[in-house]
């Protein structure tokens, strides 16, 4: 394809605001070490600069910045200071790299919120923004609500904390109300002044769009946040400005084959579920159930993907339902080393798409068994589910199990931080030491993801959970339903090992001697 060149750098830089900015979306609250974790993920993944919180918030807040500030990171590691010394004093003492000074920009925020003039301001931010140089300090100033400021005004405003010996001044799009148009023109002129950052919001869905026009404009770098977390309708993803700059322009940000990574790792910080149809990192993003897509798909990977999964840290998916074809059934058997006929993949196909006309979710274990069916075979089990007690009640919350392991019956109880972790921990326990076959030290596995959907109302309602298992290079996809999350997820759980077991024990005895890697 030919683009026209957004901008004439080869690398723009990216702040994050996830452990600041970020932390302010409603419900999300950042512990110390789920902070180190982030900042971690976003330094191995060469983001620029880090924001750690605000200094100014709570001890407990600037314990936390201490905490990234001493991580030794590659990246610039900043507070955010508001337009006032004993912010930047707190900054200071949390051993941070620089400030991100936040002043006063539109007349709203001027007169109303801070009761001040815009001389005041000037003034204010010309004698922070030495004061921060003299201490050391980088020092980037941000005009607050700048997008709807005067533009005469921010200009002075962020001309006179350039002429202070600021590094940096930020076009701020502080509650998301400019168009593309509205950020050209300013940024244009702001970006003749010095080195220009972009802080957008979400709220008319104009946060990457806005990147785009500030860059086209003269900024050189973007602040947003991962998953676009944030307040109201979030920042701008930081994912997606690296994704698109990467791929459309050839603009170099971050690592993008740490961005899923990175994105997993603040979804469970902040309990922030990843919406299947998300750019980079949503489950949709790379998977295909459609028969004329999946068969193109596997004939060419650029078919119907504008850039290969691996390039973000990912893999391709084949789901099946009613949309399957044979091309994409047929794949998904050998994934699980299942062979058919053309006769005996007709049925299955058929089967599939029966399901998935219930409106089902086909799962791995569901096309096994279909397969198994059609094919006229019966399952040994190699785990079943014999029985399952739980209780949530005071703080320690415990589940038990009675599994039958081949001919051996195991019971185990476990505790985790709620019923359905704790009956997890059971499973482990009953299954450690119980891979004699192989003698390594017990049967183990992974839980990729975890989702519960409830597909009934009511007190009484039904839930399905879907669960992702592996071991070692084999993964399997399952689903269980029951008005008991816990007897769901368990049994979902015993049935997904149970496939991968069978999987394991079906190739043993195809190549004699050969063991499956945990």
């Amino acid at each position: 394809m030919t683009r026209t060149p957004l901008t004439d750098l080869d690398e723009v830089q990216l702040l994050d605001t996830t452990l600041r900015d970020g932390e302010q979306m409603p419900g999300v609250s950042l512990s110390p070490g789920e902070k180190v974790d982030i900042a971690r993920e976003l330094d191995a993944a060469g983001v620029h600069l880090v924001e750690a919180g605000s200094a100014c918030t709570s001890e407990g807040e600037r314990e936390a910045i201490r905490r990234v500030a001493d991580e030794g990171l590659s990246a610039t590691v900043t507070s955010f200071a508001r337009g006032v010394k004993r912010d930047v004093d707190s900054a200071l003492d949390c051993g941070v790299d620089g400030v991100n000074l936040v002043v006063p920009a539109s007349d709203k925020h001027v007169e109303t919120k801070v009761g001040s003039t815009r001389d005041e301001v000037v003034e204010t931010t010309v004698e922070l923004v030495e004061y921060a140089k003299d201490h050391g300090l980088w020092v980037e100033v941000l005009g607050e609500d700048g997008s709807r400021a005067d533009l005469d005004y921010l200009e002075r405003l962020l001309g006179a904390g350039l002429d202070a010996g600021a590094d940096r001044i930020c076009y701020c799009d502080t509650v998301g109300a400019a168009d593309p148009e509205r950020t050209a023109a300013v940024v244009s002129r702001l970006a003749d002044l010095g080195p220009t950052s972009l802080h957008t919001h979400d709220d008319l869905g104009f946060g990457l769009a806005n990147v785009h026009a500030g860059l086209k404009a003269g900024a050189d770098t973007v602040h947003g946040t991962v998953l676009g977390v944030g307040e109201r309708a979030g920042n701008v993803a930081l994912e997606e400005v690296a994704i698109a700059l990467g791929e459309s322009y050839d603009v170099d940000t971050a690592d993008l084959s740490r961005l899923y990574r990175l994105c997993r790792t603040v979804s469970e910080a902040t309990g922030v579920a990843l919406p299947p149809n998300k750019a980079v990192c949503g489950a949709n993003a790379f998977a295909h159930e459609s028969g004329i897509h999946t068969d193109g798909t596997l004939k060419d990977g650029t078919m119907y993907e504008p850039y290969p999964p691996e390039t973000v840290g990912r893999e391709r998916r084949l789901v099946l339902g009613k949309h399957a074809g044979r091309a994409g059934v047929k794949a998904a058997l050998a994934e699980h080393d299942v062979a058919v006929d053309d006769d005996e993949l007709r049925e299955v196909v058929d089967r599939v798409k029966e399901l998935g006309e219930r409106g089902k979710r086909v799962t791995d274990a569901d096309l096994l068994a279909v397969a198994d069916d059609v094919r006229g075979r019966e399952r040994e089990r190699h785990v079943e589910l014999v029985d399952l007690s739980a209780t949530s009640g005071g703080n320690l919350p415990t589940a038990s199990v009675r599994l039958r392991v081949g001919d051996d019956e195991r019971v185990a109880s476990g505790t985790g931080a709620g019923p359905v972790d704790a009956g997890l921990e059971a499973v482990r326990t009953a299954l450690a030491g119980d891979e004699h076959e192989s003698g390594s030290d017990g049967v183990t596995f992974e839980l990729d993801s975890y989702h519960v959907d409830a597909i009934t109302g009511g007190t009484d309602a039904v839930v399905t959970v879907e669960v992702d298992l592996s071991r070692g290079d084999r993964s399997v996809s399952v689903s269980a339903s029951d008005a008991d999350i816990t007897r769901a997820s368990v049994v979902g759980m015993v049935d997904g090992l149970d496939r991968l077991l069978a999987a394991e024990a079906d190739a043993a005895d195809a190549e004699p001697g050969v063991v499956a890697d945990d």
